[in-house]
């Protein structure tokens, strides 16, 4: 057989997998898919999974199961879809601490997440609040930022953990504003609440959803958010942009990826899916009744979100020196 005659047929055959694989998302998916996060159940992640696999299930025309793999900070979970068979039926609604943080803070993760995952699309932005106890004589973000230069390492803040969004958006916190509060970790939100609502610790950035009962209930006092734009659900609450520091901005978001080796055609079927579930009215208004903004973009554009979120808390990380064990 001659060389032209051997390329044609290869060509052939190329042009026919390519077919059959676009034919194949056409109809995807045929079966149930897995929806997994890495938190426990009943906190926003799961909270934001079970509110867009319910849209998921009624676009995709299948059952969407949502399975909660915990532990590593979301890295296991991480490393259950990266090695899981790439045909888009395992899905990972990824934080920001497993995609932006992980690889900056540890001398080790078990997926490097550019090289074993793949974008689907941003699903979400969690906002984080400045609150502080009640007990504490400021009532804004200038009161305390002068509060806290005439006490310069007396005044504490909680956080959900070394590493988190809660624990780099405090401290981008003292950078801007020239102050030197304490780092109080925990091991996990519910406990860094329960010291702040007790006084133990006198104040925090964490999200939203998880503070919003105890502002409502006037337990804790908020002092700014830190995004951009005001909340629907706070619209009294300056942002810290307003505030003077437009440095301190924080979404505490949360990405769809499939692991990498998943072929373009059924990424490009999943961003539809994921992107109109996303953007559905009812998914919306369900997420907003938290505090959660919904997002949805394409794989390209959530890519290039992910990488300038990956080198802004990147050089935080490294600015301040944290290093984590594994």
């Amino acid at each position: 057989m001659r060389l032209i005659e051997r390329i044609l047929i290869a060509l052939c055959t190329l042009l026919g997998a390519a077919a059959s694989m676009r034919a194949h998302a056409q109809e995807f998916p045929v079966k149930p898919l897995r929806f997994v996060n890495g938190f426990p159940a009943g906190g926003p992640a799961d909270f934001i999974s079970r509110t867009i696999a319910q849209k998921l299930t009624e676009l995709g025309g299948q059952n969407v199961i949502v399975e909660n793999r915990v532990g590593a900070g979301g890295m296991i979970a991480a490393e259950h879809v990266a090695r899981a068979p790439a045909d888009g039926y395992v899905v990972y609604l990824a934080s920001s601490g497993v995609l932006a943080f992980h690889k900056h803070l540890y001398a080790k993760t078990l997926v490097d997440p550019f090289k074993d995952l793949a974008p689907i699309t941003q699903a979400v932005a969690v906002p984080e609040i400045l609150a502080v106890h009640p007990s504490l004589p400021a009532k804004s973000v200038p009161e305390l930022v002068a509060l806290a230069k005439t006490r310069p390492g007396k005044i504490n803040y909680a956080s959900a953990g070394a590493g988190g969004m809660p624990h780099l958006v405090a401290e981008s916190f003292n950078i801007a504003a020239g102050i030197r509060t304490v780092h109080v970790p925990y091991k996990g939100a519910a406990p860094a609440v329960n010291d702040l609502l007790g006084g133990q610790v006198e104040m925090t950035f964490l999200d939203i959803p998880i503070l919003l009962p105890h502002i409502r209930a006037g337990k804790m006092r908020p002092l700014a958010i830190a995004t951009q734009q005001r909340s629907p659900l706070l619209p009294d609450l300056t942002t810290m942009t307003e505030a003077g520091y437009p440095a301190v901005r924080a979404d505490n978001w949360y990405g769809v990826v499939v692991g990498a080796a998943t072929p373009k055609p059924l990424v490009m079927r999943l961003s539809d899916l994921l992107v109109r579930s996303i953007q559905a009215p009812e998914t919306r208004e369900r997420l907003r009744s938290l505090g959660v903004e919904s997002r949805g973009n394409s794989p390209e554009e959530f890519l290039k979100f992910w990488r300038a979120e990956y080198e802004r808390w990147g050089t935080l990380i490294r600015t301040l020196g944290i290093k984590l064990e594994n």
